[in-house]
């Protein structure tokens, strides 16, 4: 299991040794390192520099501000804004789908584009959200994205749309999303010093389902990794751009 890949396809290639299968929980894009600013899509545009700048104001949670120093800096950008973050994104795409074992599960992240998966998905790679799919004779349940933010990140949705996708998975085995359920203690970052969106109707499908694992990522550096929701073992399976470490699940 890995999620928060971030440009990390070194230590992709090898996550997936030794197990029958990978399952990654998304966020496979480096846009802005928040620990590195040399690191990222933002910075090998406009400087590690500035990169620093957007990562202190939106730390501050100043995202007005944040958003008018993007703003100032893409208006010195020759060509179409959305066009050079897809050639960036495709880039990354390449080398990290191509990193991929077989067999590969996977679901996106806020920061991904789902739009260009099927463009770079090999046929070991099964791609699912709101869907559902056996493995090793248990049911894993797969939803990807995240809530609506002021980050505005490019895979956001309304918490309508993702109550409707954990809705259609039913019950299964094992819960496998890109964000946590809405329990503070594993939505809280520790580095960034706040609360990060998590899922109410992820922590009521928890309550009434009672799957054995809710596996989830997008938290960094959360106050908790672990925790029970009643029968369920709720687990952040980690930031694997800065760990290079697959989190391990056996039966």
């Amino acid at each position: 299991m890995v999620s928060d890949v971030h440009g990390n396809a070194r230590d992709l290639a090898r996550a997936g040794e030794g197990a029958d299968a990978l399952v990654c929980l998304g966020d496979l894009i480096l846009f802005l390192d928040y620990a590195d600013h040399s690191r990222g899509i933002f910075p090998d545009l406009f400087g590690a520099d500035n990169a620093g700048r957007l990562v202190a104001l939106r730390t501050a949670r100043r995202f007005d501000e944040a958003r008018d120093l993007g703003r100032q800096l893409w208006s010195t950008v020759d060509g179409d804004r959305a066009a050079v973050i897809e050639n960036a994104v495709r880039g990354q795409y390449a080398d990290l789908f191509a990193a991929f074992p077989t067999p590969t599960y996977a679901t996106y992240g806020n920061v991904d584009m789902p739009a260009l998966w099927k463009e770079y998905a090999g046929p070991g790679t099964t791609v699912l959200d709101g869907e559902v799919a056996e493995i090793g004779g248990r049911t894993f349940g797969f939803v990807g994205g995240g809530l609506r933010t002021p980050m505005n990140t490019p895979f956001e949705i309304s918490d309508e749309e993702y109550a409707a996708k954990i809705e259609a998975l039913g019950s299964v085995d094992v819960l496998c999303t890109h964000i946590p359920p809405e329990v503070p203690e594993l939505v809280y970052d520790t580095v960034a010093r706040r609360f990060e969106r998590g899922s109410r109707a992820l922590l009521d499908a928890i309550r009434r389902t009672r799957p054995r694992y809710s596996l989830f990522g997008h938290v960094h550096q959360p106050l908790a990794r672990r925790m029970r929701v009643g029968a369920t073992e709720c687990v952040n399976v980690g930031h694997f751009a800065g760990s290079g470490k697959p989190w391990v699940l056996e039966w």
